[in-house]
């Protein structure tokens, strides 16, 4: 998910390290998955992870970039 246009369609999930199934918070565009993670607090946000097709990184590290 290097370079992504923000109507690519992803999946916002949370992984918790206590937890092993990921929780789907969010599907859809890029843009609108980045909204509903802002909402989030943050010890939610440190869980939180981005998929598109062929990738998958850390919503931290999206909003860093």
């Amino acid at each position: 998910m290097r370079t992504v246009s923000a109507t690519a369609t992803v999946r916002l999930y949370h992984l918790d390290e206590g937890d092993p199934i990921a929780q789907t918070l969010f599907y859809g565009p890029l843009e609108e998955a980045l909204a509903v993670a802002r909402q989030q607090p943050e010890a939610v946000q440190a869980g939180l992870w981005l998929a598109t097709d062929n990738d998958v990184v850390a919503y931290l590290d999206m909003e860093e970039g």
